[in-house]
């Protein structure tokens, strides 16, 4: 396997190859975080905000731009559809009268809804939306709680709210603990393997400081989870692939770095930047950039990123504080910035 590590500096370009630099030492355990204030009351200057959340980790837009998707990594979990136009939030999944239709040909191993055994919890974390021909879209999700999968689901736009069909899932093997997710064309998905479950703390602690301990996985029905070769990485988080299929691209939350991974089977080719913050989740911007979002120390940062040539711009550096913090995801809507966190309940609209 051929890799090539790139350090990107300060603002922007691509300036060294050599060695990924180790990330700064880590305190045993950070001080417990200050509680926030109202969401209702606690927007001002050129921040607003969403709420009604529960740790809107990853978000997703659907198709024409009227609706967002939100996960929810706290509380009682599910899933959340935003209303662009006025951004209201409502629950779209679990609720009283949920449809749910199993695909028994694309999910044969699927033991059911997520939601449906007694004492069942779903709280759900990296999302995609696969758009469909017409009106129906696919949404994938990873699930935690009463077990560890990618359920997956329909959104059909057509009537004036959206309507949400649980259809089926995927279970992860043991010990996979499951972060993001990436739809295929085929209806199978790749899927990153962020920090097995049951593990020791010291083993999350060298995760953080930069040890190799998870790797993309995918996922057919015929096929069942298969890893991914080469992609061995540090707290392997976020994940995108280029548009002709070529790429898988990874945000390495451990070693505050991110890769692309060329997708040619046992021998793939990987090049590497350092970012110098924990990069989350990754989403193409309307320029055909990469928007890579995370946590720096006491800050939400987004970046964008050249695709081709590795180099990264920062556009976005808000220092946490008890309005919002925790920044996890980026999506575009219009000029402004929807900002997701895995903690709190609000999402963030900022206009870089």
């Amino acid at each position: 396997m051929r890799a090539r590590l790139v350090v990107v500096g300060g603002a922007a370009s691509l300036v060294i190859v050599g060695l990924l630099a180790s990330p700064p030492t880590l305190t045993a355990q950070a001080p417990p975080a200050p509680a926030m204030t109202d969401c209702a009351t606690a927007a001002s200057g050129g921040l607003k905000l969403i709420c009604n959340q529960q740790g809107p980790e990853d978000l997703v837009v659907v198709p024409g731009s009227q609706w967002v998707v939100a996960s929810a990594f706290g509380g009682s979990g599910g899933i959340n559809l935003i209303r662009v136009a006025d951004r209201v939030s409502m629950r779209a999944y679990p609720t009283v009268g949920a449809r749910r239709r199993i695909d028994e040909k694309k999910y044969p191993a699927c033991p059911g809804p997520p939601d449906t055994v007694p004492n069942a919890r779903f709280t759900t974390h990296g999302l995609w939306l696969q758009p469909g021909p017409a009106s129906v879209h696919t949404l994938f999700v990873v699930g935690h709680g009463t077990r560890e999968s990618i359920e997956v689901f329909e959104i059909d736009t057509k009537p004036t709210t959206p309507s949400v069909t649980w259809v089926g899932c995927a279970v992860a093997p043991e010990p996979i603990g499951l972060n993001s997710v990436r739809g295929l064309s085929d209806g199978g998905f790749v899927a990153t393997n962020w920090l097995a479950r049951g593990i020791a703390p010291e083993g999350r602690t060298r995760m953080m400081a930069g040890e190799k301990n998870g790797e993309l996985w995918e996922w057919h029905a015929a096929s069942g989870w298969k890893k991914v070769p080469g992609s061995e990485a540090a707290g392997a988080n976020g994940l995108e692939i280029s548009n002709d299929g070529k790429w898988f691209y990874v945000a390495a939350w451990g070693s505050q770095s991110f890769f692309r991974l060329s997708r040619n089977g046992t021998a793939p080719s990987r090049d590497e930047i350092r970012l110098g913050f924990r990069v989350d989740n990754i989403r193409f911007a309307q320029d055909g950039s990469l928007l890579a979002a995370g946590q720096a120390d006491g800050a939400s940062v987004v970046v964008k990123i050249n695709p081709d040539t590795m180099a990264a711009r920062e556009i976005v550096r808000r220092q946490d504080d008890m309005v919002f913090r925790g920044g996890t995801v980026a999506v575009e809507i219009g000029a402004d910035l929807w900002i997701g966190s895995f903690q709190g309940d609000r999402i963030a609209v900022i206009t870089p």
